[in-house]
């Protein structure tokens, strides 16, 4: 199913559950930034409301949705999106099928700037009033590098899951979207950031091919798993290296 069928299907249980709950409905994630993949790829929601949804209303209405792909996402105010995501407090989202009546996930100023950026409106104003701050996401991006990914890349190569596709494309992906984000000065996507690094990261095109192979499709670029997981910790040392590829903004 696609995921405007998925998203329809959410706007009539909502409709049909608790009429005028949800004043706006945009999509994020890989359907905003022109990255989605069937089979691959989750939807990534933000239901805005006029006040706080109540948790046992958002249960109600989740319960039945299409189990894959996952429809995840958060539920706020107006209010809150003209907020800094740090002072919002938390409140209904959903995570892989799980109502998770108040949390945090999602609201950070990732979510944020790609509403703003590319938000995909399927309720509400094309364009609502959101808050953004690139440089405080920048530097929260690099201390992600940091504090996420380097402790990560560190830990998978003692496990057996180095070995798997999963890996692979999570951590390859993962890291260079960062580090081409920083670039940039705006979030871009996994598969934009892997064709970037093909053109700029020399030496490393099997992996990035390999990466970008899982995600979008294509032939194997590997017979051997074990040489593919050399060439994956090895590009992991190298995108996380402080001085290896460049993070500074490019002018435009």
């Amino acid at each position: 199913m696609s995921y405007d069928l998925i998203a329809t299907e959410f706007l009539v249980r909502a409709d049909i559950l608790a009429p005028g709950l949800v004043e706006g409905l945009y999509l994020q994630g890989s359907v905003a930034l022109g990255d989605y993949h069937p089979g691959v790829s989750d939807i990534d929601f933000v239901a805005v409301t006029q006040d706080p949804a109540d948790p046992a209303l958002v249960r109600e209405i989740h319960h039945g949705m299409p189990r894959r792909p996952h429809f995840d996402g958060l539920y706020v105010t107006w209010e809150d999106l003209r907020a800094d995501p740090s002072t919002v407090p938390p409140g209904p989202a959903v995570h892989e099928n799980r109502i998770l009546p108040s949390s945090r996930f999602e609201r950070h100023l990732v979510t944020w700037h790609v509403l703003a950026q590319a938000g995909v409106a399927l309720r509400g104003p094309a364009k609502p009033e959101i808050f953004t701050d690139w440089p405080a996401l920048a530097a929260s991006t690099r201390e992600n590098l940091e504090s996420y990914w380097r402790p990560w890349s560190q830990s998978i190569r003692r496990h057996p899951g180095s070995l798997t596709s999963w890996a692979v494309s999570w951590g390859v992906l993962g890291v260079t979207r960062l580090r081409h984000s920083l670039v940039l000065g705006r979030v871009t996507s996994k598969t934009e950031a892997g064709r970037y690094a093909l053109r700029s990261y020399p030496g490393w095109d099997r992996i990035l091919e390999e990466a970008l192979r899982l995600r979008c499709g294509g032939a194997p670029q590997y017979r051997n798993p074990f040489h593919r997981r050399t060439d994956f910790l090895g590009y992991l040392d190298y995108a996380l290296h402080p001085t290896a590829p460049p993070d500074t903004p490019l002018l435009h």
